[in-house]
């Protein structure tokens, strides 16, 4: 556990271990849960598809390619529970393979009307 009080600026760094250096990694979605165990009933999105949902959420430059750094203001869930859990999706590609997920960005997904 990691313990922080409200507001708290929280900084985060996942790398990528591995011996190919000619890989990169990308933060495409965190999801905040009260529940170490449930991340779909009550959860708070901080980025989703590469898309800020938390206006605190900042991705910070990197060091490194295999290297991504983010941060976010902490919160907690109406008062009622006493802890986060975080759970995030990284897509891991090939260094300066344009059309791979990695370089997308925000990627919005639009659903389409049936009757179209």
């Amino acid at each position: 556990p990691y313990y922080v009080d409200m507001n708290q600026n929280l900084f985060l760094e996942a790398s990528l271990r591995s011996s190919d250096q000619d890989l990169t990694v990308f933060v495409d979605t965190c999801v905040a849960s009260p529940n170490s165990s449930d991340f779909r009933t009550v959860v708070y999105e901080l980025i989703k598809s590469g898309c800020a949902r938390d206006p605190t959420y900042t991705l910070f430059p990197s060091p490194r390619s295999d290297v991504a750094r983010f941060g976010f203001n902490a919160f907690s869930f109406a008062n009622r529970f006493q802890s986060v859990f975080l759970q995030c999706e990284l897509a891991v590609c090939r260094y300066h393979d344009y059309s791979s997920r990695c370089y997308q960005g925000c990627v919005s997904r639009f659903k389409r009307n049936a009757d179209s």
